[in-house]
């Protein structure tokens, strides 16, 4: 886009009904982001029907604004009460909850918003002068090198996470099993679901993380009776200078992974939220260490899963694969006012893509204007004793569960993963793997079949494919350095 499609864009989306629709969507979206259980893409599919009436110009506005809102949100709950909104929020809780536990509630979530505002500008600015190229290079990898990219990442997710290797990766092994669970898309028949009917449409992600997160750091909390009942209330929550210099640079980084690893299909900001925070372990932190309450981890991930969110429009606008639920509801808004998406979508709506850019930059300012004064009000409610709370987080809970699906499987689903995170927590286990593991491993599945299929059967191409031959080795290297490292350690013990 030159400067004459930046200022139609703008044009476009400064127009009263757009702005007001931009303005709207993004406040809904942060409330549905606040309240845990309801992710985006059940409010958009929910919410798609009141845009049959608008301009497809507005209706996309208004769609793309709840969603990036959610994503705003969804970093609140994280940080005040370990509740994840969404999945990207697992990893922003690891250190967010941390700060807010240390009294700097208000902080973690300005340097959410601000590492999300900067992360969302900068890839709005990206999307619209290098689409094309983009999304040529992702027409190039192959469905071997996806294999490759997806098992690195899961292999780079155990050595990551806190806690012993060995277990991380047996708790991505039952992660990507309970992923599996439901309809072979392939053969169309269950697996995995032991004569149970609600279990043929799969284990839904909502009750999997509000039970391993949700459910298993309140008893976790009961159990221990050590929760802070106050915290220091914050009238304003702008941080400090500190906080400034140490949340620059991971910001930057967190924005550059993000926006390259949410252009590949499949990809999720789940992915891009590990990797940045992965990332951040080569480097050295001045206020805290990462996992006990640093800055960078909080800015990193945040400004990686917002990037990754909006850099996923690239292979939705140019190639015409959604690469998650909430892309898929957008494609499905597109078709329903006869628009196409796939490599002729910007030529053929040039107007749309200018405005669609602008309202990225026009959402991303109104939610921090929205969120920031806001958080104090967020942060007061830790002021609440715990024993009061937990009701309510469970009610909401609760309502949310059930909300997605009107199941009440799915409550019972929640209740039993509660108990199994709890386990988890009591074995000193972080549940995050899990997560990642039920998230990609169906992707890694479904891309290893086209693989073999278009290999005839043989398995080799995963290691003469460039991409995934690269990916492997630098599994084979990372795991032959995790058992050096370790057998260093028993001789330095002996």
């Amino acid at each position: 886009m030159d400067i004459s499609a930046w200022a139609q864009g703008f044009a476009l989306a400064l127009t009263g009904q757009n702005l007001l629709l931009c303005f709207s969507g993004a406040v809904l979206g942060t409330l549905v982001g606040v309240l845990p259980g309801i992710g985006p893409a059940a409010t958009l599919a929910l919410l798609l029907p009141l845009t049959f009436a608008l301009e497809p110009t507005g209706a996309i506005i208004m769609l793309a604004a709840i969603y990036f809102g959610a994503q705003y949100g969804g970093s609140t709950t994280s940080i005040l009460l370990n509740v994840p909104g969404e999945c990207s929020g697992v990893v922003t809780a690891l250190d967010g909850h941390k700060m807010a536990l240390a009294g700097r509630a208000g902080p973690a979530i300005a340097i959410a918003a601000l590492a999300s505002l900067f992360a969302g500008l900068v890839t709005a600015v990206v999307i619209a002068t290098v689409a094309a190229p983009l999304s040529a290079m992702t027409t190039a990898i192959a469905p071997a090198g996806l294999v490759g990219l997806i098992g690195l990442g899961l292999f780079a997710a155990a050595i990551i996470s806190p806690g012993p290797v060995l277990p991380a990766l047996a708790l991505i092994l039952i992660g990507a099993a309970f992923g599996l669970v439901g309809t072979d898309l392939a053969g169309g028949m269950p697996r995995f679901t032991f004569g149970i009917p609600e279990l043929r449409d799969g284990i839904g992600f909502v009750p999997l993380v509000m039970g391993l997160f949700g459910l298993a750091e309140l008893i976790r909390a009961l159990e221990a009776g050590n929760r802070p009942q106050r915290i220091r209330l914050v009238r304003w929550p702008w941080p400090t200078r500190a906080d400034i210099k140490n949340a620059w640079a991971p910001t930057l980084r967190g924005t550059a992974i993000g926006s390259a690893l949410g252009v590949l299909p499949g990809a999720s900001t789940l992915l891009a939220a590990l990797a940045a925070r992965g990332v951040e372990n080569a480097f050295p932190t001045s206020d805290q260490r990462l996992g006990n309450g640093a800055v960078a981890g909080v800015a990193a991930p945040e400004a990686a899963n917002n990037a990754a969110a909006q850099s996923a429009l690239v292979p939705l606008l140019t190639l015409g694969l959604p690469g998650s639920p909430v892309m898929a509801v957008l494609a499905g808004a597109l078709m329903i006012h006869a628009i196409m998406p796939g490599p002729a979508f910007i030529a053929q709506n040039p107007d749309l893509f200018a405005a669609l850019m602008g309202s990225l930059i026009l959402g991303n300012i109104i939610l921090v204007v929205l969120n920031l004064p806001l958080a104090g009000v967020w942060a007061s409610l830790l002021r609440v004793p715990f024993r009061r709370l937990v009701p309510l987080i469970i009610v909401i809970s609760l309502i949310g569960v059930h909300s997605v699906n009107n199941s009440l499987f799915d409550v019972w689903l929640m209740l039993g993963f509660g108990v199994f995170g709890w386990g988890l927590l009591r074995l000193g286990l972080e549940p995050t793997p899990l997560v990642l593991g039920f998230i990609l491993g169906p992707a890694f599945e479904e891309y290893l079949r086209r693989t073999l299929l278009f290999s005839r059967g043989d398995a080799t191409v995963l290691l003469t494919d460039p991409i995934s031959g690269t990916c492997f080795a630098i599994i084979v290297a990372l795991g032959s350095w995790v058992i050096l490292k370790r057998m260093m350690q028993a001789l330095k013990t002996a």
